[in-house]
């Protein structure tokens, strides 16, 4: 007996939500020229009946906003996929974000870091988003363990920088004998405010930017 395989063909897969949003727009489209050419082509001694067209109206009302609805669920949908109801979770609580960026807020811009052991000196720089350094500072003798460093929003020239601009910290810790020691800069807060930015979550953190892939650490507020 002489057997005869068969292929299988596949289609790609559609989106439903697409496929259905066509078809209300498709039909609200189809209303409208029907309704058009109803009014344009009545017989003048027998109008349309006003309760009619009235109900109609109504109907394909609820068809458009079927549509906003649809849309409104896609969106709703691309933000849950994104992270944004975890990013929105997180408001009102204090976390650690793996950054050395922060936005220059009320005249002040703030950073945390952390040393692997005491440094006999820390050369600081803040650098503005043109990478050009704007601040210097070096204090001595900073013991291990989590610091922080405040700008005050005055540059090099004795400038007072405005509110809203981002800069970045950089810093070159060593220890008594010139050996550079490892650290780590993040910042660290209480959650403000949460927005969509490029399609991805960005966090309010006193008046810094935080994107929510930089997170590593939540905990309740004090």
């Amino acid at each position: 007996m002489t057997v005869t395989s068969a292929t299988a063909t596949s289609s790609a897969p559609q989106d439903l939500g697409i496929l259905g949003r066509n078809q209300l727009v498709n039909s609200y489209e189809t209303f409208m020229t029907l309704l058009a050419a109803q009014i344009e082509n009545q017989d003048p001694l027998k109008p349309m009946d006003g309760n009619q067209f009235t109900e109609q109206l109504v109907q394909m009302t609820g068809v458009q906003q079927q549509l906003y609805s649809n849309d409104l669920l896609k969106q709703l949908v691309n933000n849950t996929g994104t992270g944004m109801s975890q990013a929105v979770s997180v408001l009102g609580k204090e976390i650690t974000a793996d950054t050395a960026k922060a936005t220059l807020t009320n005249g002040e811009s703030k950073w945390s870091y952390n040393l692997g052991k005491a440094a006999a000196s820390v050369s600081i720089e803040v650098i503005d988003s043109n990478g050009k350094t704007v601040a210097v500072s070096a204090p001595k003798n900073v013991g291990a363990g989590d610091q922080t460093f405040t700008w005050n929003g005055t540059d090099l020239g004795g400038v007072k920088r405005a509110n809203g601009g981002e800069y970045t910290l950089r810093i070159s810790p060593v220890d008594a004998s010139g050996a550079r020691i490892t650290s780590k800069i993040f910042q660290r807060g209480v959650v403000t405010g949460v927005e969509q930015v490029a399609g991805q979550p960005v966090l309010s953190l006193a008046g810094a930017k935080v994107p929510w892939s930089a997170v590593t650490a939540v905990r309740q507020s004090a």
